[in-house]
Formats: C-alpha cells, structure tokens, sequence
C-alpha cells in the first residue's frame, strides 16, 4: 500500500509547486516529486531538467497544471481499492494547486 502525505507534507508540495509556477526556480525536490509523475506531464531525468524545460519560453508549468487538472482526478479508482485513498489524496493536492494558481 502507498504511504499517504503528512498534512504538512501536503501544505509544503502545494506551496512549492504554486511558488514554482511564478518562478520554476523555486521548484524544490518535493514539489518535482510530485507534480513530475503526474498525468500529463513529459518524463525529465531529474529535477534540473524539469526545470529547464519549463524556464524555456513558451513553456508554462501554470498552463499545463491546469491544463492536465482533468487527467488527474484518479476517477477510474473505486472505494473496494487498497490505493484509493492514496490516490484521492494525490486529487486533493492536485486540485488545491489549482485552486491557488487559478486565484493568482
């Protein structure tokens, strides 16, 4: 069974991921760690290539986070499953990063 995130550990990828989309430079090892195995999102070789690709022009974390929201709501996971509740937290995280870079 997935380990689930601390509450705190919660707050920290929220705020770093968030922090990230204003400036991917902030983007440390625990936000990399999730947002990079997220639905949507092209496999990099470690944290500084992930960087690098979104401190390109053109490329912005924000648009895809919110773009890709869709694809990781984890929806094909039922109740009966022993990672649902993994899984329905990694939603949680993922929909409370959108909500805050959607409020700017």
């Amino acid at each position: 069974m997935l380990e689930l995130k601390t509450d705190r550990q919660c707050i920290l990828i929220v705020n770093n991921v968030v922090a990230a989309c204003k400036d991917i430079n902030k983007l440390n090892k625990t936000g990399y760690d999730f947002i990079n195995i997220a639905s949507g999102f092209i496999a990099h070789y470690n944290l500084h290539g992930f960087i690098d690709y979104y401190g390109r022009e053109g490329n912005s974390l924000k648009e895809d986070i919110l773009e890709y929201q869709q694809y990781n709501q984890w929806e094909n996971f039922f109740p009966s499953e022993k990672d649902y509740t993994y899984m329905m937290q990694k939603k949680q995280i993922y929909n409370a990063i959108c909500e805050m870079i959607e409020e700017g």
